[in-house]
């Protein structure tokens, strides 16, 4: 921009500078007039608003019309774009000439509001206020809308100037004015050379049309008439093939567009539109015999019609006259033929050089429809391999995200880019000519753009393509599988053949040995699963090609990569991995196996064959059939080294199972065993040990009067402590030696990165057992931290454990069954308790009174309107406290308004529903447990048996005497009621003098729900058990019930435990649970 860059940084902050570039690039701009001297513009902003631009002497005068300029009188936005675009339509180049050129802003209002009365003079402020107004419209006529007196006495012509036409290469049309003679006919069209009067068309609405296509419409623009008092136009225009398809039609009917072929014509020829289609344009090649030759010659042809291209007075793009008709013309965008055809005539060419001369001709690029006699025609060539796809490093100058890529198309020996502008391959051996298949190449072209390709829109890049680099892996896989052949920095990517595995057994672990196979080219084994784990979907070769690793194999090998020991030379599983390695490789029929892995697998397939076991005579009871299959599946595990998981249903009597296994074990080793149970337990296993095993000696190590150190273990056969103690003690219990060390409740340690354990896995025991209703609480994850304590790296790396584990894959969970099946024994009640009594469960819902339904309904609404917002701006997972404190707030509204503000007492309509069932029950001789999660909601119960002066037991986690409390109730026939916190009652409790339970308020996770109904329905009860569950109707417990239905399958198709509801909340379970 020569004259521009000298005001950009002098007058223009860089705020305007920057908005008047992007109204520019925008085509926010339209110029109405332009001279070297002048420019009167329109820019599109908040508004329409005119600018004036007027080069004199040594400065730029300025003036916009914009709310800006009228309060400050300094340079806009507007004005800079309204200079870039006269800049670029080459006009005020006055200004170029100044040698320091300055801005001056004109005054505002000064130039554009002629029709503003000047101040009145004096003596003048008596006019009345209606000639003041009429005054305001009243305003001079400007030159250019002047209604013209001489009308009928001139008239405009337009002139199609064929010379200067031939030479721009486009219509150049010419305005002229000619007089009316005296004896009422026209005179001469006189030519113009710059300028003509614009003032005579006025009365003529179609010139008025036709000029304002030509751009002088000044009636669209009104400023302009205020401020730029021309009365001219330019005289010259060159018509573009899309303007002149509108204006010269209606140039033509007009009866005034007139023909000049010289500079002196003096008769001017009218000219019409020609109606009939299109003329074309065709390049004909014809042999010549006689001259031993073959000549290439234009022609125009439509229909029937043909006339040599010499012929036309006119071909340019788009437009033909011929004689005194001008119509349309089509040549492919090869125009620059014509002049070429028309000017030097035919092309001759000798017989022996046609071939040359066909292949540079068809590899010009554009080319019109070209005629070929039979035996120059060229045959259409197949591809001779598959395309191939170049990618390049990105230039990091250019978005270094950003992959260059070409495509190439093998012709036989010829390969071509798809940039390549030619049509004709080779002239192959003189009797032969090859087109390019095009439309096969825009069919597999059409492959890319859907896979994130786009072309380059820099024509100064070397290639057309290009690519986000992590779409790539994707992109290769789908063009390969097309049939394409990809290489990246001359590296290929090759399609999979084979992939062969072998296992070998060795001392105390099996190997996997094996490579797989890609067009010939091989990757071994731990490359190829190291591959996989990483996530990848490709795997360097041994030629340093890329293997591409299809979706069946990482479906295949994610778990084995994932469990696996892989280094750089091998992939091991340990012994304890041999129901995991069964597992992994049950689905797979062509991996060979040798010997020793072959009767691993059948040892592990014989275990549904185990035989019950009987106590020791010293046992102090009776094993039921089921308890006697798991004695012996204990003794199985103990003889292989195994540990192993007792998951049997709540109240089938794990405990005991395990104390006939300890009975078996006094004094074979010398090593005590450890408990571990949650400290609500430690009555019951010293009650249920002094009962069945009454030799066992046991070890209370709890208190705080406990020994600190593990000398005297030895003295015991069983040493009892708690999970808070275990924490504690660690660094004395790891350097204890035990002959087994058992977790009771292990769910305790289903998160790894406890400290129960991080402590647990610490502890050194020649075997180990797990027991737990629930393996699996919240997601199936939580297996890994279970069995690493029980048969370390069986499971692999948490980590990779995982990465590799796909919970809702069902080969996943098929895998793992499969896998830990040995390792975990569960029984449900339904399929081996059949003598246990019936058990009902019934869902009573309660009616919220009036003044509790208006407290929810208050405080539900600000929830949805306060939460929803704060997901929605930040995401659930920075929100969950606001959500866990939500619902709490819901779920405890639900129960009794008063555990929100107990200083205001509230009706509750669960109270209102649950003291005539308890009543009933009392009156009847039965006695019930009384569930919540809400210790301050029993306190409110409390209270309120108190004033009825109903007997009853209390128990939370805050209890001491807890063996005291539960035997009171067990045994006591006044003592009808437990009241217990959910958390520290659920586990372990034997209660069977109850045969009804009431849950005041559900929880998320139903396993939960269970434990706590099985306190009571378990080995022992003789009665019918009735479970009731209180729900508040149209509440967020509703919701809860709902949730907990959606959520019952993934862990049970492993081990047969229930999921959690809590952890996996979306923002949809939420507005469902908000609703």
């Amino acid at each position: 921009m020569e004259w521009l860059s000298k005001f950009s940084t002098r007058y223009f902050s860089n705020r305007s500078y920057e908005k008047g570039v992007r109204y520019y690039r925008r085509g926010l701009v339209r110029l109405i007039n332009g001279t070297d001297r002048s420019v009167t513009a329109s820019v599109q902003g908040g508004a329409r608003y005119s600018v004036f631009l007027d080069a004199e002497g040594n400065s730029l005068n300025v003036r916009c019309s914009c709310p800006w300029y009228d309060d400050t009188a300094s340079v806009c936005k507007h004005i800079w774009a309204a200079m870039m675009a006269a800049e670029a339509g080459g006009y005020l180049s006055a200004v170029s000439s100044m040698s320091s050129p300055v801005i001056k802003t004109i005054q505002p209002r000064s130039h554009f509001d002629d029709d503003v009365l000047p101040p009145p003079k004096p003596g003048q402020n008596d006019r009345s206020e209606w000639r003041q107004k009429l005054a305001l419209v009243g305003s001079p006529t400007t030159p250019g809308n002047a209604p013209d007196r001489n009308a009928g006495e001139r008239q405009m012509c337009y002139l199609i100037d064929i010379p200067r036409s031939n030479v721009a290469g486009n219509v150049i049309l010419r305005i002229a004015v000619r007089k009316r003679k005296k004896n009422g006919g026209w005179g001469k069209v006189p030519l113009y050379e710059r300028r003509v009067t614009q003032s005579i068309s006025t009365s003529d609405f179609t010139d008025r049309r036709i000029l304002a296509m030509l751009g002088g419409a000044k009636e669209d623009y009104g400023y302009s008439s205020f401020y730029y008092h021309s009365d001219s136009i330019p005289a010259s225009y060159r018509i573009t093939p899309e303007l002149g398809t509108i204006l010269l039609p209606e140039i033509c009917k007009t009866g005034r567009c007139l023909l000049q072929s010289s500079p002196d014509q003096e008769d001017l020829p009218v000219l019409t539109w020609d109606e009939g289609s299109p003329w074309r344009l065709v390049v004909e090649i014809r042999r010549d015999a006689p001259q031993n030759r073959y000549l290439l010659k234009g022609t125009l042809a439509r229909e029937d019609e043909k006339i040599d291209v010499s012929e036309p007075l006119l071909a340019v793009p788009d437009f033909v006259i011929i004689g005194d008709r001008i119509g349309t013309l089509q040549a492919d965008n090869a125009y620059r033929w014509i002049p070429m055809l028309r000017q030097n005539g035919p092309v001759s060419v000798p017989e022996k050089q046609k071939y040359d001369f066909i292949a540079e001709l068809f590899n010009i690029g554009t080319l019109p429809f070209v005629d070929l006699p039979l035996e120059l025609q060229p045959e259409t060539a197949k591809f001779s391999a598959p395309p191939v796809l170049r990618v390049h490093s990105a230039d990091r100058s250019y978005g270094g995200d950003y992959l260059e890529c070409e495509v190439l198309f093998a012709y036989g020996e010829t390969v071509i880019p798809d940039s390549f502008a030619g049509t004709l391959l080779s002239a192959g051996s003189l009797d032969r000519l090859l087109l390019r298949d095009l439309d096969s190449e825009r069919n597999e072209l059409s492959r890319l753009e859907p896979l994130g390709f786009l072309r380059t829109p820099d024509r100064f890049s070397t290639f057309l393509w290009k690519l986000l680099a992590r779409k790539l892996p994707a992109a290769v896989h789908a063009l390969t599988a097309a049939g394409w052949r990809v290489e990246a920095e001359g590296k290929l990517y090759r399609r999979p053949t084979s992939l062969s595995i072998e296992v070998k057994t060795g001392i105390d672990w099996f190997e996997l040995q094996g490579a797989a196979d890609f067009e010939g080219k091989s990757a071994k084994l731990p490359d190829l699963l190291k591959a996989i784990r990483r996530g990848e979907t490709m795997v360097q070769l041994d030629d340093g090609s890329i293997g591409l690793l299809p979706e069946e194999w990482i479906d295949r090998y994610g778990l084995t990569s994932a469990f696996a020991n892989t280094d750089q030379n091998s992939v091991r599983f340990s012994r304890g991995q041999a129901g995991l390695l069964d597992a992994l490789l049950a689905s797979q029929p062509d991996v060979r196996i040798d010997a020793g892995f072959r009767r691993i697998r059948e040892q592990l397939q014989t275990f549904d064959g185990i035989a019950a076991a009987d106590p020791q005579p010293s046992f102090a009871g009776t094993l039921r059939e089921y308890q006697r299959d798991g004695l012996g599946w204990l003794q199985f595990l103990r003889k292989f080294g195994f540990g192993g998981c007792l998951a049997d249903d709540m109240g089938l009597g794990k405990t005991v199972q395990v104390l006939a296994l300890l009975d078996t074990l006094r004094s074979v080793t010398g090593k005590p065993c450890l408990v571990v149970a949650p400290k609500s337990l430690v009555f019951n296993w010293k009650e249920e040990t002094a009962r069945f095993t009454p030799t066992l000696r046991v070890l209370d190590h709890t208190g705080t009067s406990r020994p600190k150190t593990s000398e005297h273990f030895t003295d015991f056969d069983i040493v009892l402590t708690t999970y808070g103690t275990m924490r504690r003690d660690i660094l004395m219990l790891k350097d204890a030696a035990f002959d087994t060390v058992i977790l009771d409740e292990a769910q305790a340690i289903k998160n790894a990165g406890t400290g129960s354990a991080k402590a647990a896995r610490l502890l050194q025991g020649d075997h180990k057992l797990a027991l737990t209703g629930t393996p699996v609480e919240n997601r199936i994850s939580e297996l890994w931290s279970l069995f690493e304590f029980l048969n370390p790296g069986l499971l692999g790396t948490s980590s990779a454990f995982n990465a590799g584990l796909d919970e809702a894959n069902g080969r996943s969970r098929e895998v793992l069954r499969r896998a830990l099946r040995p390792f975990i024994l569960r029984r449900t009640k339904d399929q081996v308790a059949k003598d246990l009594p019936p058990k009902s469960e019934q869902t009573i819902y309660c009616e919220m009174e009036k003044e509790q339904k208006k407290i929810y309904d208050e405080l539900r609404s600000y929830y949805r309107q306060t939460l929803l917002a704060r997901i929605d701006s930040d995401g659930i997972q920075k929100s969950k406290m606001h959500v866990l404190e939500a619902l709490l707030r819901l779920r405890q509204a639900a129960c009794d308004p008063a555990l929100i503000d107990s200083s205001k007492p509230h009706s509750s309509a669960k109270l209102d529903a649950l003291v005539p069932q308890l009543t009933e029950v009392i009156d009847e001789g039965h006695k019930a447990l009384v569930f919540s999660q809400f210790t301050s909601f029993l306190k409110i119960l409390r209270e309120l048996l108190d004033r009825e002066s109903i007997a009853y037991e209390y128990l939370d986690g805050q209890t001491r005497d807890r063996a005291s409390r539960i035997e009171r109730f067990q045994k006591e026939p006044q003592c009808s009621l437990f009241l217990i916190s959910l958390k520290a009652g659920g586990l372990g409790l034997n209660l069977t003098a109850a045969d009804y339970v009431f849950l005041l308020d559900p929880w998320w996770n139903p396993a939960v729900e269970a434990q706590a109904v099985d306190r009571t329905h378990r080995i022992g009860q003789t009665r019918h058990v009735f479970a009731y569950r209180l729900i508040t109707r149209n509440t967020v417990e509703e919701r809860v019930l709902e949730l907990q239905q959606t959520k019952r399958d993934l862990a049970d198709a492993i081990i047969g435990a229930e999921n959690s509801v809590l952890r996996g909340l979306t923002r949809e379970n939420l507005e469902l649970l908000l609703s």
